[in-house]
């Protein structure tokens, strides 16, 4: 074992010698570009596995770049963002659920964002698309967490043509009230390419770019239905949102291309959970809300020309936490913060084919449903306590809260022989199911509890009420 691990090094000693892929430390920092796809499915792209729905941009930076089959992203939206723009864990930023519209609480503010360790690198930073980490109180929102320019949303759930949530009209830029037509994502990707066009030359851009497609309500405009007329109701809809995503995207690259920007642009493409239906999570088990896989893997990829290899998949475990350290030390910034981080650097694993850097990634949706990934082992804790969106369960007449999605408590799988999680191997793995419990333990053991917000005030609190604009 000991010279297996001596010839690895080696290895990477001469891969970072004589690599591109690891030679960015003594060129100028890349622009990064984060596409994050709202509600998108495991399987709905062409790249990984989807026959319906037609997604060539996306499919040809998948293959130009490296897919990641197991990027685990939490089960709903707000929770993935927390663990993207902090690099911590659930259990200790204390979104486990959605950031509903006026709730009064969000990311806390003690908490570093990816945002701000860039801008401290000396990034431009932008926001154009969904925010959903709180909205309550000016600390809270995008332009005081370290973006320099913020356009788009801050809710869920808004419609597509009229940009309302309820009541509310949910539309900003530079934090002020906008009013003004067309589609969402025609809208985000028009501002997203300006700011990559108009960029000061001078300095890298970190944009961030979170689509409210493909989440619902099922809305597009006519024309993206018309290649699906053979699929039917919300199916339909959605392909239909999923083609004006991905010629948004294409937008983006062309963008970059155009203004030289591309050789030196890091491009991740994620979905935020997995896909609820008509989303197509195949091969895997549940959608969104779940912590099975059909839950927490994402559809993902990365892309950087010349640093990381196209046509490859890796296997390897990770998590959306590890972006922050890992793009942080890509950037050049410091990762010295009074705030512990849960993620690791997964640049070797992305770039030299290193092994995962984690011995165990935490999914986590409340303190009775978490998962826990070992090697190819996954064990599911599944206390049946929370909703679709992470919330605690409403409570039947006697108090009792309704039955989770599966009736197994517990739960052991191999994932490299049973992607699906159809045979629980609990029982047949007892001293494997004790460790990973122990592990799992471990990691909750400091966990804080739904809704944590600076003033200690750790409960969900009752919204705010908000007039209409």
């Amino acid at each position: 074992m000991k010279s297996h691990r001596c010839a690895f090094a080696l290895a990477l000693l001469l891969a970072s010698v004589f690599t591109p892929a690891a030679s960015f430390a003594a060129e100028k920092q890349p622009n990064i570009v984060f596409l994050l796809i709202d509600d998108l499915g495991y399987a709905d792209c062409g790249f990984n596995g989807g026959k319906e729905i037609h997604t060539p941009s996306i499919d040809k930076l998948a293959a130009e770049g490296t897919v990641l089959d197991s990027l685990y992203v939490q089960p709903v939206c707000s929770p993935t963002r927390a663990t993207l723009m902090t690099g911590r864990y659930a259990t200790h930023t204390g979104v486990y659920t959605i950031v509903r519209p006026h709730a009064s609480w969000g990311l806390p503010l003690t908490e570093r964002t990816l945002a701000n360790a860039l801008h401290d690198a000396g990034y431009a930073t932008a926001i154009t698309g969904k925010w959903h980490l709180g909205e309550f109180e000016p600390a809270y929102l995008p332009k005081a967490r370290g973006f320099d320019h913020q356009y788009g949303h801050y809710f869920g759930m808004l419609d597509y043509f009229t940009h309302l949530r309820g009541e509310d009209l949910d539309w900003y830029q530079e934090g002020e009230l906008l009013k003004e037509e067309g589609y969402t994502t025609h809208l985000i990707a028009r501002e997203a390419c300006r700011i990559i066009t108009e960029k000061d030359k001078a300095k890298p851009l970190f944009i961030y770019v979170p689509f409210n497609a493909v989440h619902s309500p099922f809305q597009t405009p006519d024309e993206y239905l018309k290649p699906y007329g053979e699929l039917k109701g919300n199916r339909q809809k959605l392909a239909g949102m999923l083609a004006a995503v991905d010629e948004a995207i294409g937008q983006i690259v062309a963008a970059l291309e155009s203004t030289g920007q591309r050789d030196n642009t890091l491009i991740i493409f994620s979905t935020d959970n997995g896909g609820p239906p008509p989303g197509d999570n195949t091969p895997l088990r549940g959608f969104k809300g779940s912590i099975y896989e059909g839950g927490v893997r994402g559809c993902a990829f990365a892309n950087w020309p010349g640093h990381i290899p196209a046509g490859k998949r890796i296997k390897e475990p990770m998590h959306t936490v590890d972006w922050y350290p890992t793009l942080v030390k890509l950037a050049g910034g410091s990762l010295e913060q009074k705030t512990e981080l849960d993620g690791k650097d997964v640049w070797p694993m992305l770039t030299q084919g290193a092994p995962s850097p984690h011995d165990a990634i935490l999914c986590v949706q409340s303190l009775t449903v978490a998962a826990l990934r070992m090697g190819d082992w996954k064990l599911v804790m599944n206390g049946g306590t929370t909703d679709s969106e992470g919330a605690p369960k409403a409570r039947g007449k006697k108090g009792k809260a309704k039955a989770a999605e599966s009736g197994e408590t517990l739960a052991l799988y191999n994932l490299a022989t049973d992607i699906g999680e159809k045979e629980n191997l609990a029982a047949q793995e007892p001293e494997r199911t004790a460790v990973m419990r122990a592990r799992l333990a471990e990691f909750l053991k400091d966990a804080v509890v739904p809704g944590h917000v600076d003033n200690e005030a750790n409960a969900l609190m009752p919204p705010k009420k908000k007039n209409r604009p």
